[in-house]
C-alpha cells in the first residue's frame, strides 16, 4: 500500500473512532497486565466476565499471591488454558513484588521477562498503560495487515515491524486498537464485511464480499 493510501487508511479509522480503547476491563496497570495475560487464545468478553469478580477482590500483586493458584483458578476456570495462566499470573505477581517494587515496569524487555508475558502482551501493556507507540499483533491485526496490503508479513513479528515502519503520525499510538477493532467487527476472519467497509477502495483483498441479501448498502459502497 502506498504511503498516501496508508495515511488515508488510518485517517478513516480515526474518523470513525477518534479515541479507541482496549475492550479488556481493568482498574489499574497490574489488573491490565493480568487481563492481557488471560486473554491469550480467549475472547475479551470471556476474560471480562471472569475478571469482574476477581478484580473486585484483587488489585495488587500481594493480593494475587495471597489468593493463590487454586483460588485464582476458581475465578478463571471458564477461560481457556486456565491452569497454565493461573500458574503464570501467580508467578508474575511474585516477580513484580520481588523485582519491581510491586509495580508493573514501563519497559518491554522487563515485561517480557515476567512469566507468561510474551512480546504481544508486553506491547499491549506498553501501549495502553504507558502510551508507547507499540504494535501488538494478534490474529486480527495479522489478518488485516496481510489481507488489506497495509502490512504484509509471514509472521506476527514481520507484520509488527512493517506497521512500525509504515504507520505515520498522528496515528501511531492508537493504530493497533483501530486495526484490532477493524478485524474484530468488519474485516472478519471467515467473511469480511467488505460491503460496509470504509477501506474498500484502498484494500487489496479480492473478490470483495457482497452485501447479504436484503441488506441495503448506503451510498452503494
Amino acid at each position: 500500500m502506498k504511503k498516501a493510501d496508508i495515511f488515508e487508511f488510518y485517517r478513516r479509522l480515526a474518523e470513525l473512532n477518534p479515541h479507541p480503547e482496549t475492550e479488556l476491563e481493568s482498574g489499574n496497570t497490574f489488573q491490565l497486565l493480568v487481563a492481557v495475560v488471560l486473554s491469550a487464545q480467549a475472547t475479551d468478553v470471556g476474560v471480562n466476565r471472569a475478571t469482574r469478580r476477581l478484580f473486585a477482590e484483587v488489585t495488587t500483586p500481594e493480593q494475587m499471591v495471597a489468593l493463590g493458584e487454586e483460588g485464582l483458578k476458581q475465578h478463571i476456570k471458564t477461560i481457556g488454558l486456565f491452569n497454565t495462566k493461573a500458574k503464570n499470573v501467580i508467578a508474575l505477581s511474585e516477580a513484580l513484588i520481588a523485582e519491581h517494587g510491586s509495580e508493573v515496569p514501563a519497559d518491554r524487555d522487563a515485561l517480557e521477562k515476567l512469566p507468561g508475558v510474551g512480546r504481544k502482551t508486553a506491547n499491549v501493556v506498553m501501549n495502553v498503560a504507558f502510551g508507547a507507540e507499540t504494535f501488538a499483533v494478534d490474529t486480527h491485526i495479522f489478518r488485516v495487515g496481510n489481507r488489506t496490503g497495509l502490512a504484509p508479513g509471514k509472521t506476527p513479528l514481520a507484520v509488527e515491524k512493517k506497521l512500525d515502519k509504515e504507520t505515520p503520525q498522528p496515528f501511531r499510538v492508537h493504530a493497533h486498537h483501530w486495526l484490532i477493532l477493524h478485524g474484530r467487527y468488519t474485516c472478519k476472519a471467515r467473511t469480511p464485511e467488505c460491503w460496509r467497509c470504509v477501506e474498500v477502495d484502498l484494500c487489496a483483498f479480492k473478490p470483495k464480499t457482497p452485501a447479504p441479501k436484503g441488506v441495503k448498502v448506503e451510498g452503494g459502497g
